[in-house]
């Protein structure tokens, strides 16, 4: 048997289903955004929603949590701050660093996408039942886990 037989190649590999459902979920978080009034959102955005949390963060630990470079992620926040979304003050336990807060506009949108994430979990649990929804959950957080490098 050579190394590309084997008893997965009838099968989508994983990398493909996980990247088409996160391109259809960002399409649909942009969607449902725009659908609620929050025009300026752009997918280069994803990021900071996906990692900023309440009560601030570096931009350099934002980076980092969504694996993506401290560039990128500078963009995206300047961006964001250019929109009123977000702000950078100087962060209370390291005067040389920045944190980034949502502002209240800001606020609302991160929580009208948590709203619709909340809302399609919901029919996922409904279409597949609880106990699979979660261990679908348990078993993609744990691949995380176990890929994650420093883990």
């Amino acid at each position: 048997m050579s190394s590309t037989d084997g008893p997965f190649l009838d099968r989508k590999p994983l990398i493909a289903i996980v990247d088409r459902l996160t391109r259809l979920l960002a399409a649909d978080l942009q969607r449902e955004s725009h659908r609620r009034g929050h025009t300026q959102i752009r997918p280069a955005h994803d990021p900071v929603f996906a990692t900023l949390p309440s009560e601030g963060a570096r931009a350099s630990d934002m980076a980092h949590r969504a694996g993506i470079t401290k560039q990128s992620m500078g963009e995206a926040i300047r961006d964001m701050v250019d929109l009123g979304l977000v702000e950078m003050h100087e962060d209370p336990t390291d005067r040389r660093a920045k944190l980034v807060t949502f502002t209240d506009a800001g606020m609302v949108v991160a929580k009208d996408g948590k709203r619709h994430m909340y809302e399609l979990e919901q029919q996922w649990i409904e279409k597949f039942g609880k106990e699979n929804y979660d261990t679908a959950r348990d078993v993609l957080e744990g691949i995380v886990d176990l890929m994650t490098p420093d883990a």
